[in-house]
């Protein structure tokens, strides 16, 4: 078994090994960045408000960092720095749940390290750091004990957590960013709302009663704010229903988000906002005990979408195994996923059954 003494050494070597990669970048706020290729850096994007910025490199010298471009959905911007001279970080596996990862930055004040355990997943396109975050980590690296990159960090992501773009999913943002300036963004065309089954509901029983469950759209039987019809268990017309998460009053932003609108599935900017994932929590708290899904109100022609045979009526449970709950989270999940074949667990005819859709991009 290797001793306290040997483990701690190693972890010092895997900073050190990591740090020789790490710059500072001085955006609006002091950040890190990764060198992840000859003169590319990686770094948050939604603190660059100018196309040229000051990067500092280990050794204390002050270059021009210009901005190739930038992927909201991941919040990453790619930067160009000519004569960096400073070598790209290796990438490596994040390894098996709780193997020990470190988060490597470079504020103003030199190195900085936190030490975190691996949680084992990916979540809607994020690996959960596992450490105290600090000033100045966002654009750092987070390693493994190797010292080998597995995600670029953000701390701006979701209040109070440090999360990492995964090293995979940064790589391949950054050489479309380089080839191309921008990152096409995934979508399926579906427009979706959230539907509720209690707990003692099954899909039988509801399609024997003719009933929908109680939730978002009301209680009861078919009626204002129901949805029936053909094309699935309740697909087709749309009611007059109250909604979750707004109070009742008018057209909601969220439950009728269709990919690619700003206005329904966040702002054009990276993180996650806080008040609709405020939103979402209610929402999950309140059905808590029975089971949501995501009913398909509107399938868009020449979609991946209607390529895929979804239409309206069907419910979609899950994506890629991992439950959804709510428009927003089924648009963040798809978003960096252009050109990727995915699969959704869709509930159709009292039956489950996987389907699987090519990602769109636009």
């Amino acid at each position: 078994m290797t001793n306290l003494s040997d483990l701690s050494t190693a972890m010092a070597d895997a900073v050190e090994l990591a740090a020789r990669s790490v710059v500072t970048v001085r955006a609006a706020r002091p950040v890190s960045g990764t060198v992840v290729g000859d003169g590319l850096v990686l770094t948050p994007a939604h603190l660059l408000h100018a196309d040229e910025v000051p990067v500092v490199t280990p050794d204390g010298q002050t270059r021009t960092g210009v901005v190739v471009g930038r992927d909201p959905g991941s919040d990453l911007a790619l930067l160009r720095v000519d004569d960096l001279n400073v070598p790209a970080l290796t990438a490596g596996e994040a390894g098996r749940a709780g193997e020990l990862l470190l988060a490597v930055g470079r504020p103003p004040g030199g190195v900085q390290a936190s030490l975190g355990l691996n949680p084992g997943r990916v979540r809607d396109g994020w690996l959960h750091a596992g450490a105290q975050p600090f000033p100045g980590v966002s654009g750092g690296a987070l390693v493994n004990a190797q010292g080998e990159l597995v995600g670029v960090l953000n701390a701006g992501v979701r209040r109070g957590q440090l999360l990492a773009v995964p090293a995979a999913r940064a790589a391949r943002v950054a050489d479309l960013l380089s080839r191309e300036g921008r990152v096409p963004r995934g979508y399926l065309g579906l427009a979706t709302q959230p539907v509720h089954f209690p707990a003692a509901a099954t899909p039988d029983s509801l399609e024997d009663d003719g009933e929908l469950p109680a939730g978002p759209f009301g209680a009861g039987r078919f009626g204002p704010g129901m949805f029936r019809g053909e094309g699935g268990p309740w697909g087709g017309r749309r009611g007059t229903g109250r909604w979750p998460d707004h109070g009742g009053h008018g057209r909601p932003r969220g439950p009728w988000a269709r990919e690619g609108r700003p206005e329904c599935g966040g702002a054009d900017r990276g993180g996650v906002d806080e008040a609709r994932l405020e939103r979402l929590r209610r929402f999950r708290e309140r059905f808590a005990g029975g089971r949501v899904g995501l009913t398909v109100v509107q399938v868009e022609a020449g979609s991946p979408g209607q390529a895929a045979g979804f239409r309206v009526g069907d419910v979609l449970l899950a994506l890629d195994g991992e439950g959804v709950t709510h428009p927003a989270e089924l648009l963040s999940r798809v978003r960096s996923r252009a050109g990727e074949t995915v699969t959704l667990r869709v509930l159709r005819g009292g039956e489950e059954q996987d389907v699987s859709v090519t990602v769109g991009e636009r």
